[in-house]
């Protein structure tokens, strides 16, 4: 067996694809050491697997949008319990089933075979939540339409486009102060918990209450009284146990022993649990949604195609309020934090990265393919697409080349034809899933430097400000005015009392500057600048590492940059000198 896999690698790396992808074994004079062919295929399948859960999850987050349905009911501007604006909702939802697949499936294999980088793509958690409940609102009930937002998200991604060309995007993520990088990331980790303890997109343990902000609730969402449910009734509903248990503490033990597809391992429990429809937690009840649902379901194999969502911007922008500029400037910049740092921490991984520019070969194509993946996911009716962190699985299975990147590109788009499997997924079965991402981004509370109050108060203020106000946009805006004003004050301060008044624990804090090393410009234009033909590849060389495991500060199921840029916020050792990332 040893000897055949020996065969079709050495096959495969003497081809035009072997050096097209720099396998080990090509001839190429910069093939990256360790790349085997069937070696990227498993790691392909290995990242497929641990980030396939977005298909269901971001559905389910994005349906609470109420995408392109319309409320008419006058006594209940959400529509909670309107019979055909709930059928609507199952057919939106099943467009982003559609949509998200294949969105993933066109960016992810884009970006292995143009970039080479084994980063898979996909609509972003985090994202897909600010676009969901702070920007469009739960059943269209915020502040900008849901077709508004999607002309936003367009607009977002060919801003992209010219800042990924020259340079600003990679140096406007750089440039944040650590701290706030850091805390976005742990924010938007408690804000995804709570989406995932609710009822819309989650296992339904708490509900808002007249006298608190929050209360404890559990039981079937039929018993609710005003959004409330009734103190016998609590903690009773059996839909919340399941997911729980077989959806919850399930995961958590599986991702304790590392355990590849752990999170959809749960996922698939809980859901084939809730597929029987004559049990008490069915996701089939014998009413008209529930039987639209189910009769969907039954075709198990079938192209669903985008009906509602695709297309539908509003080009409208003149008569759009400040809300929608707000909506546009708070994607840029979570989007410039959560790719950009996913990409650079993932190259980093790989061993790709270049020590003395920061940035590693193929950078502004990766960019490119994020940002038309940007553009092309809003037409699909979609929030932003994003590099995940998940591709570390497959990274850490071997995976160097871009190969990976494609094969998961080629698992998302066979998923397309089983949308009725990953649109009868309930939302108690993805609840858990929300909380176990939460977790795993909230480690990066660790690396916050809470040993300087310049630094940390504002840190606090971001991951604070971002659950208790339900907006990602407000945690951010709070944090960096915070940072300014603090940190301003204080510098001013010691610049007149000539250096006498200044904070204690001072030489805590954490340097920052504009002045980031590489400059602003991107190695491709400094290398057409200096003549070089072929200036969009780098051939000088750089090592290359073969890490045998993730280390113990990668999540490996989640996304979340920010704390990935908080991880690469620490001293790298170069051998000339030790550099401290901002």
């Amino acid at each position: 067996m040893a000897g055949f896999t020996k065969k079709i690698n050495d096959a495969v790396a003497g081809s035009i694809v072997g050096r097209r992808f720099r396998l080990e074994g090509s001839g190429h004079a910069k093939s990256r050491e360790g790349s085997r062919f069937l070696t990227e295929i498993r790691a392909g399948l290995a990242t497929f697997f641990a980030m396939a859960y977005i298909i269901s999850v971001n559905a389910t987050i994005l349906t609470d949008s109420g995408g392109t349905c319309v409320c008419t009911d006058t006594t209940d501007i959400t529509c909670t319990t309107d019979l055909d604006y709930n059928l609507c909702l199952g057919v939106i939802r099943r467009d982003f089933i559609t949509g998200t697949a294949a969105i993933a499936a066109l960016t992810s294999f884009c970006m292995g075979l143009f970039a080479n980088m084994p980063i898979a793509l996909a609509p972003g958690m985090g994202l897909n939540a600010y676009f969901t409940y702070t920007v469009v609102g739960f059943h269209g009930t915020g502040p900008v339409t849901y077709r508004l937002a999607l002309t936003a998200i367009f607009i977002e991604g060919f801003v992209f486009v010219g800042l990924s060309l020259l340079g600003l995007r990679q140096w406007l993520a750089r440039v944040i102060p650590a701290s706030i990088k850091l805390a976005s990331g742990v924010g938007i980790g408690l804000y995804l918990t709570i989406i995932g303890l609710t009822y819309s997109a989650g296992i339904g343990a708490i509900t808002g209450a007249p006298s608190t902000p929050l209360e404890l609730a559990g039981c079937l969402q039929s018993e609710l009284v005003d959004g409330v449910c009734p103190g016998s009734t609590k903690m009773r509903s059996p839909m919340m146990w399941v997911g729980i248990f077989c959806g919850g503490f399930l995961t958590a033990i599986l991702l304790a022993y590392r355990v590849k597809g752990a999170i959809i391992a749960g996922i698939l429990l809980v859901s084939i649990i809730s597929w029987p429809r004559n049990s008490s937690v069915t996701y089939f009840p014998h009413t008209p949604v529930g039987d639209d649902n189910f009769n969907f379901f039954k075709k198990v194999a079938t192209f669903h195609s985008i009906k509602e969502t695709l297309n539908a911007q509003d080009w409208n922008v003149a008569g759009a309020s400040g809300q929608f500029g707000l909506a546009l400037i708070t994607f840029l910049y979570v989007d410039i934090l959560d790719c950009t740092g996913t990409l650079y921490s993932m190259a980093r991984f790989a061993g790709a990265i270049d020590e003395e520019t920061q940035d590693f070969e193929g950078s502004a194509v990766a960019y490119l393919v994020d940002a038309f993946g940007i553009s092309i996911g809003s037409l699909f009716g979609l929030s932003p697409v994003t590099a995940f962190i998940e591709s570390g699985a497959g990274i850490s299975e071997g995976g160097k080349t871009g190969l990976t990147a494609m094969t998961a590109g080629i698992c998302f788009f066979i998923s397309i034809f089983f949308a009725p499997i990953f649109a009868s997924i309930p939302p108690w079965a993805t609840g858990c899933t929300l909380i176990i991402v939460g977790a795993m981004m909230c480690k990066a509370a660790k690396d916050i430097n809470w040993r300087y109050w310049g630094d940390s108060f504002p840190a606090f203020v971001t991951l604070a400000v971002m659950p208790f106000t339900y907006s990602i946009a407000y945690g951010l805006i709070a944090g960096i005015v915070s940072y300014i004003i603090i940190n301003t004050i204080i510098w001013l301060l010691e610049a007149v009392s000539g250096g006498r008044i200044v904070p204690a624990d001072k030489e805590f804090r954490e340097p920052w500057t504009y002045k980031i090393k590489g400059g602003i410009l991107p190695a491709w234009i400094v290398r057409a600048a200096s003549g070089q033909k072929d200036f969009w590849h780098d051939h000088s060389e750089y090592p290359v590492t073969t890490p045998s495991s993730p280390p113990s500060s990668l999540p490996d199921y989640t996304h979340n940059s920010e704390a990935m840029v908080g991880n690469e916020a620490k001293v790298l050792e170069t051998g000339k000198a030790n550099e401290k990332l901002s």
